[in-house]
């Protein structure tokens, strides 16, 4: 097991962003239907039965939390990525209804490899 000194996504902390990524809470800037790129560590995946195959999956950034629903053709793609990604770099397009914020994945990326910053504490 893995101690670290503080919460990962801590906001006192370098985590690594990856280049062009939105923040959390920066997602009501963009208009609806624009495309944008987030990142975050998984904190949720679920797949309720009643869904049609969509997967719901919840990120943590330093700012707060980002919902992202992967469609169940996105998912078959980029399958590797979805259920074992403890980081993530999802582009996708922005939707909005009853004041809950979504983003439509179109390309999931696994980008768990930039963990080991957040370990070593080094900045980015």
């Amino acid at each position: 097991m893995i101690a670290l000194p503080t919460r990962p996504v801590s906001s006192d902390r370098n985590w690594p962003r990856p280049p062009a990524c939105l923040p959390a809470n920066r997602l009501n800037d963009p208009p609806e239907g624009a495309l944008v790129a987030v990142a975050g560590l998984v904190i949720l995946r679920q797949r309720p039965g009643t869904a049609k195959g969509v997967i719901f999956v919840t990120l943590e950034d330093e700012t707060g939390i980002v919902n992202v629903v992967v469609w169940r053709k996105i998912y078959e793609r980029f399958r590797r990525a979805v259920i074992s990604g403890r980081l993530l770099r999802v582009t996708g397009r922005m939707q909005r209804a009853h004041s809950v914020t979504h983003v439509i994945a179109e390309e999931v990326e696994d980008i768990s490899g930039m963990l080991d910053v957040l370990v070593r504490g080094e900045a980015v």
